[in-house]
């Protein structure tokens, strides 16, 4: 699976996930990719800064992240429910996630900022931020990814 970061022509941007990049043009040259904001179809890949933790950093034993029921209820597509493939892939993500980067919870926006300027040891690191803190972070130029959190497969 391969995520981008796309746009629409009214400058909206939202996440997607395809197959591989035939996958992605063949989708939105047959109108099957639309924008969740304005339903647009006339929609772009846009510019993303992907983050990608280095080789040998040294895991941190984080704190547990929220309980599945304090978090918002799983994602969807613009149709209903995901596909079982898509909802599994998912699972498998946050999976990864969870095993490799630690939880900084509210803190996230703050702690990329220390990673980025070099105050904090390079780690992978997830949790929540706004989206005025998400739109500042893009504007410095500090790489980070939005994800779907599906629900856990044992919850």
């Amino acid at each position: 699976m391969i995520h981008y970061q796309l746009r629409c022509e009214a400058g909206h941007e939202f996440d997607g996930w395809f197959r591989d990049s035939e996958g992605f043009e063949s989708q939105a040259a047959g109108g099957l990719v639309a924008c969740p904001s304005c339903g647009s179809v006339e929609v772009n890949r846009a510019l993303m800064a992907p983050s990608i933790p280095r080789k040998g950093r040294e895991l941190v034993v984080s704190p547990e992240p929220p309980p599945a029921d304090a978090l918002p209820p799983g994602p969807q597509t613009a149709g209903g429910a995901l596909p079982d493939a898509v909802r599994a892939a998912l699972q498998k993500l946050r999976e990864e996630v969870e095993k490799n980067c630690d939880y900084v919870g509210a803190d996230f926006a703050e702690e990329a900022r220390r990673i980025h300027y070099g105050e904090a040891a390079p780690r992978g690191i997830y949790g929540e931020s706004s989206e005025e803190e998400a739109e500042e972070l893009a504007e410095d130029g500090i790489a980070f990814a939005r994800i779907p959190w599906a629900p856990r497969n044992d919850s």
